[in-house]
């Protein structure tokens, strides 16, 4: 994702790992408004990260200040707006975007309040294709995935919402398969409940080796415990400080620095160092 990845890196000894297909392209992404430019020239893709003897999904946080431009960017990688410039591939078959191969999990968790939890992710599955059988048997999987197994006759108002988002993202899962957009999904929590959420972040990009989960943030702290790549955004200004749009201005690979995968990588040293390395970015976006 950032430069053409070396076949084989050895962070530590135990932790060897390649870089394979590219799962996730953007080429060129332009978004525009009139002659307002919010996105401009936007390039960047994502691999496949395979380590042996596990299983290994992909991360990416995605940070910017307010106003930038990452919710743009969020429907155009959905499919639900089609880019000015530009175009977007997804999976190793390089399919063109469109709505629904990459799921987005709102901060609201909208899911039908009229129908049971199992209810909402039959129908996730039977959108996606499978038929009635096959899409129960699907729903039930994740439900028992995600400890939700007893929830399975509740409405939505009767969970808690831990529990809504839990089956918020089962349900883009099962439309979707393997590609996600959180927005915002640890904000206003408590520090145990957000403990709890980006470790379940971690586990679903831990189903499959293509599972590649993008989370728009503005929790600096708490991406740099999950994410194995970051991206920040930031406009570019032409010589009179007017914006000619954002583009992904500095990236960070938490794998070579020795953050990703670690159970506790706040307590080393290069995490408070990147955590100083971006807010003196910040200042650049």
């Amino acid at each position: 994702m950032t430069s053409a990845i070396a076949s084989l890196i050895e962070p530590t000894p135990s932790k060897a790992y390649e870089y394979k297909d590219v799962l996730i392209r953007l080429e060129g992404i332009g978004i525009s408004y009139g002659e307002t430019k919010v996105i401009s020239d936007l390039n960047a893709e994502v691999r496949d990260i395979v380590r042996p003897g596990c299983v290994t999904g992909q991360i990416i946080g995605i940070l910017g200040p307010s106003g930038v431009g990452k919710t743009q960017l969020s429907r155009v990688m959905t499919g639900l707006q089609q880019p000015t410039t530009g175009k977007i591939t997804v999976g190793t078959t390089s399919t063109p975007i469109y709505p629904g191969l990459v799921g987005f999990v709102a901060q609201n968790y909208p899911l039908f309040r009229h129908r049971t939890i199992l209810g909402n992710l039959v129908q996730a599955a039977v959108q996606r294709g499978s038929g009635p059988k096959e899409a129960e048997a699907k729903a039930m999987d994740y439900l028992k995935r995600f400890s939700l197994e007893e929830k399975w006759h509740s409405y939505p108002a009767e969970l808690s919402g831990g529990q809504r988002q839990r089956v918020a993202i089962a349900q883009q899962l099962l439309c979707s398969e393997h590609y996600l957009i959180l927005d915002e999904p640890t904000t206003g929590l408590d520090p145990i409940s957000k403990d709890r959420v980006c470790k379940f972040i971690k586990e679903v990009a831990e189903i499959s080796e293509e599972n590649t989960i993008f989370v728009v943030t503005h929790d600096t702290p708490a991406i740099l415990t999950i994410a194995d790549h970051l991206w920040l955004l930031g406009r570019k200004r032409d010589e009179n400080g007017k914006s000619l749009g954002a583009s992904i201005k500095y990236q960070h690979d938490l794998i070579e620095r020795g953050l990703a995968w670690d159970p506790n990588p706040q307590d080393k040293p290069a995490y408070a160092d990147l955590m100083k390395e971006i807010r003196v970015q910040f200042n650049d976006l």
